[in-house]
């Protein structure tokens, strides 16, 4: 056999090399490995708690046809904040710059401050068209809630940045490795902020942990509005009160991951 036909013809042993390199790159990525268990359990909990409670208030619709317009955006509100965080911070990544940034004079809450106002851009780009089109399609108009749009804006915005923040931290510790974080983190939240239904639907014991996330007194707020045709100050206040701590736990694990990944070197190995 020639060495053309011995390197056309198929190889096992190339097949297996390959193979054992993904599974090597996957075992040793915990990242990785959450990814895989993350979404067929977030959606079944999801799914699940939605039907649970379509199945008890079969009138619910008739009452507030809006709902689940406004949960849907509001939702990308959030989801599409952190998203334009962390894909800002990931393009740096993509380019191998992480190293020449961090060795330039901009400190870190500088580039913190200029990833959230690209957040606030993007997030404009996709949301504002999509609020004109929930108009003409389903005749719910986001803009309408007025003020209280103001209030469930900046929650929701805050939340997105202090996750933003902490998935960038995790990217800089443990490199490309723990990209998929950045597209899936949201998720989580998801079924535990009751965006589709209200927290009495969930276990009582997960309305614990449902209550200790913002985005959840939000999505009540939103409901209350439309359903009852009345502003809950009292949620955006608490929601705000929490949102504090959560962005200032995720800008000290943030820091504290940068250290952690100038003493380990990672800022210059960025890669898988």
């Amino acid at each position: 056999m020639s060495p053309a036909s011995a390197t056309q013809a198929f190889s096992v042993r190339r097949v297996s090399a390959m193979v054992r390199r993904y599974w090597y790159l996957l075992s040793s990525s915990w990242p990785r490995i959450l990814d895989l268990i993350y979404w067929p359990t977030v959606q079944m909990l999801m799914w699940g708690f939605l039907q649970l409670y379509v199945s008890q208030h079969g009138g619910y619709f008739a009452q507030a046809s809006g709902v689940f317009i406004g949960a849907v955006l509001l939702w990308d509100i959030l989801f599409r904040g952190q998203l334009g965080f962390s894909i800002s911070f990931l393009e740096e990544m993509y380019a191998r710059n992480l190293g020449n940034i961090m060795m330039s004079p901009l400190r870190p809450v500088e580039l913190i401050v200029s990833l959230m106002i690209m957040s606030i851009v993007r997030l404009s780009i996709g949301m504002i068209p999509v609020s004109f089109l929930a108009i003409a399609f389903f005749g719910f108009n986001l803009w309408a809630l007025g003020l209280a749009l103001a209030a469930f804006f900046l929650n929701l915005i805050l939340t997105s940045w202090a996750i933003g923040i902490f998935v960038a931290g995790l990217l800089l510790r443990n490199g490309l490795g723990a990209e998929s974080l950045a597209w899936t983190i949201m998720f989580l939240f998801l079924p535990l902020t009751c965006v589709y239904y209200p927290v009495a639907v969930l276990p009582v014991w997960l309305q614990w942990v449902a209550w200790a996330l913002p985005p959840t007194y939000v999505f009540e707020g939103m409901r209350a509005l439309i359903i009852d045709h009345t502003f809950r100050a009292d949620l955006m206040i608490e929601a705000l009160a929490f949102n504090i701590v959560l962005f200032a736990a995720a800008s000290w694990a943030f820091l504290w991951l940068l250290e952690s990944a100038r003493e380990h070197g990672s800022l210059i190995q960025t890669g898988e």
